[in-house]
């Protein structure tokens, strides 16, 4: 190409924008605003306005169970049974088998009892050996039929 070509073309102009991030920052700030005063609340309670997660923030305390081995190993139970579609999944009233989220989670179990050998008491070894034997019976009858 020669030079001749390029003098033809008109010169091109760049424009930099440089406040365009303190305008996206402001479209969000503005649809934050607006999506937080269209949130149903709770009869006397004021929208928080606060991120996704603040709504596990007025959680009672006092309501919650304690944090203990027992706790942990029911709640993953309670996980694998829903995945084996023994209970009903959360917000609906059918349940529903996944074979291998209940995999997953009876294999994690037996992280736990391999991971504490040794270091749990009579009452919490014949917990997690209990539920770990009845959930794989459950997976095993459920996995073949």
């Amino acid at each position: 190409m020669s030079s001749d070509s390029n003098a033809d073309r008109p010169e091109l102009e760049v424009h930099s924008d440089e406040d365009w991030k303190e305008r996206v920052k402001e479209e969000d700030a503005r649809r934050d605003a607006e999506a937080a005063s269209t949130q149903p609340t709770s009869e006397g309670q004021e929208p928080s306005g606060e991120s996704e997660g603040s709504a596990f923030d007025d959680i009672d305390p006092s309501r919650l169970p304690p944090a203990s081995f027992p706790l942990i190993v029911e709640m993953l139970s309670t996980q694998a049974l829903v995945a084996l579609g023994m209970i009903p999944e959360p917000g609906t009233s059918e349940p529903k088998l996944r074979l291998n989220l209940a995999r997953h989670l009876i294999d994690l179990l037996g992280v736990i009892d391999q991971k504490t050998k040794g270091n749990l008491d009579e009452g919490e070894e014949q917990l997690l050996e209990n539920t770990l034997h009845q959930l794989r019976m459950v997976y095993l009858e459920r996995s073949r039929g």
